[in-house]
């Protein structure tokens, strides 16, 4: 379920990616590069104030999940002075990357994370890779990436540690508002549906319960059949949901049909597996996180 120009996107941003790597050699920058747009937002956080660049492969407002290595990818990886990482299958398109280039230098920053499992429409069971959805697997991430800055470029580690901090506090009063935004919807009308299964470390901090999904896997990589999409229409009926939440970077036709049909709200903006483009203040984790409490709680209350 791709954006329409998709394939332009990603062209267009190699294109940005070998550049930037030129750009970045000639002006004598540092450089760490991240797999998706969160990471890269966390690393942003830790790095102020240094001359550490940080560069996202996954762009804002691209499913990660659908993402494809470029020959860009693989210069800007093997340039790199640090590879920071998602993991738990996220971004496992960067292992083609690190072959190809031959770097060596990689952190996974999601270490240490207590995994939500998902059980698959063929009965096996996976690990849930969207820990962002929760502060306190952030902070955890934070933590990480704190770790293997400061062990890359020692001279930045006290700067390191002290932004974490600060960001780490941010994202405390982040989990508090966001507490305080979805205590505000009536119980009754927390049930949630959306477009995959990427917010589940959302709902379970927040008290939201899971009703089903348009896609149900935990990647957007998949079709819903007709009978999926009957059977996910009477839950919403029988259920009372007020609401059925699409994403950003996911196409949200069918999930438009499924809410015209059981004549129902459609938000079709959260984040799920992006985060806002630069100045829009989804653009970082904690505005994300905000943005989506606010964008469901307007919708179930």
């Amino acid at each position: 379920m791709r954006h329409n120009g998709f394939a332009f996107a990603l062209a267009f941003a190699s294109v940005l990616g070998a550049l930037f790597v030129a750009a970045c050699s000639a002006a004598g920058r540092v450089e760490v590069v991240t797999t998706t747009v969160q990471v890269a937002a966390l690393a942003r956080e830790v790095t102020k104030g240094t001359p550490v660049q940080v560069l996202s492969l996954v762009g804002p407002g691209v499913d990660p999940h659908e993402y494809e290595v470029s020959p860009g990818d693989v210069q800007q990886v093997g340039a790199a002075k640090l590879v920071l990482r998602s993991g738990i299958g996220l971004d496992a398109f960067l292992d083609r990357a690190l072959t190809s280039s031959g770097q060596k230098r990689v952190a996974t920053v999601t270490e240490g994370i207590k995994l939500r499992q998902i059980r698959t429409e063929q009965g096996k069971t996976e690990d849930d890779p969207h820990v962002w959805h929760d502060p306190a697997n952030d902070r955890v991430m934070v933590e990480n990436i704190v770790k293997a800055l400061g062990a890359t470029f020692p001279e930045q580690a006290a700067t390191f540690q002290k932004n974490g901090s600060t960001y780490a506090a941010k994202l405390d009063a982040t989990d508090a508002q966001i507490r305080q935004i979805i205590g505000a919807i009536p119980a009754a009308n927390r049930k949630m549906v959306t477009d995959h299964d990427a917010f589940g470390y959302f709902l379970d901090r927040y008290g939201l319960p899971f009703v089903g999904a348009v896609i149900p896997n935990v990647s957007t990589q998949g079709d819903t059949s007709a009978k999926q999409i009957a059977e996910l229409q009477d839950t919403v009926k029988r259920e009372g949901v007020k609401a059925i939440f699409s994403e950003e970077s996911v196409d949200p036709r069918i999930a438009r049909e499924i809410a015209k049909d059981t004549n129902v709200q459609i938000v079709a903006d959260l984040y799920g597996d992006s985060l806002g483009k630069p100045g829009s203040g989804q653009e970082t984790v904690d505005g994300m996180l905000l943005y989506n409490a606010r964008r469901i709680a307007e919708a179930l209350k």
